[in-house]
């Protein structure tokens, strides 16, 4: 039987009106879930503005590596996390990120920050200062975020609010062929460190495989891309009643 691509129980009768100039789109989700593809393919069809929050983990650990600062030094790089001059650029057509005027969009994105993250997204100094700038991202509204904590520490009361998941084998296989181009056995295994113990690493200081109240589930598991994004894009207008 095929799963459901949303669980709509509990959705009003009547969505919040809600402008889509203040809407927020909450979406929390394990690695390998699709979040990033999705969220950036719902804020471009909403006209909404799009936050890879795990990009600004990926932005603190690129550099404090680039100054040879020891990542268990969780002051040190609480503190740098404070001080990083990051300019994100919020367009889901294109979305950039530099640092001190410094692209780094690709950079970030490397196994050698990848390895790393974890050590920096468990800092709680560090999460206190990211968890800030991108509430004030919230505020502004207009802005679908994604990345681990949106739906419940972020964007609580965002008027949608959605876990994004998968079942672990089909993340792997996804993972493996956005990192390595295949899915076979080997990049599976290859690619199995990355979602895995991060996941379990990150689970320490941040919830994403349960729902919290209020929050919508859609698995993707036997979804595709664009069904996914669909299933979502119906979960926002029955929510706030914004349509894309």
């Amino acid at each position: 039987m095929r799963p459901s691509a949303g669980n709509l129980l509990g959705v009003p009768d009547s969505p919040a009106d809600v402008s889509p100039r203040d809407l927020v789109v909450a979406i929390d989700g394990p690695s390998g879930s699709g979040k990033s593809t999705v969220a950036r393919r719902v804020a471009a069809a909403l006209g909404l503005r799009y936050l890879d929050t795990g990009a600004m983990y990926r932005a603190v650990t690129w550099w404090a590596l680039e100054r040879d600062v020891d990542l268990a030094d969780t002051e040190r790089v609480a503190q740098l996390a404070r001080e990083l001059p990051l300019e994100q650029g919020l367009d889901p057509a294109a979305p950039t990120l530099a640092v001190a005027g410094t692209d780094i969009a690709a950079a970030i994105r490397t196994s050698r920050i990848s390895a790393a993250v974890s050590a920096v997204a468990t800092n709680l100094g560090v999460r206190a200062e990211l968890v800030s700038r991108q509430q004030a991202v919230a505020r502004v509204g207009g802005v679908v975020i994604e990345g681990r904590d949106i739906t419940t520490v972020v964007a609580p009361d965002a008027p949608v609010r959605v876990l994004l998941t998968a079942d672990e084998q089909v993340r792997l296989s996804r993972r493996a062929l956005e990192v390595h181009g295949s899915a076979d056995a080997a990049a599976v295994d290859a690619t199995r460190d990355q979602v895995v113990r991060r996941d379990a690493d990150d689970s320490t200081v941040a919830s994403f495989h349960e729902a919290a109240d209020g929050v919508d589930v859609v698995d993707s598991s036997m979804l595709s891309l664009d069904e996914t994004v669909d299933a979502i894009l119906k979960l926002v207008e029955a929510r706030s009643g914004v349509r894309a």
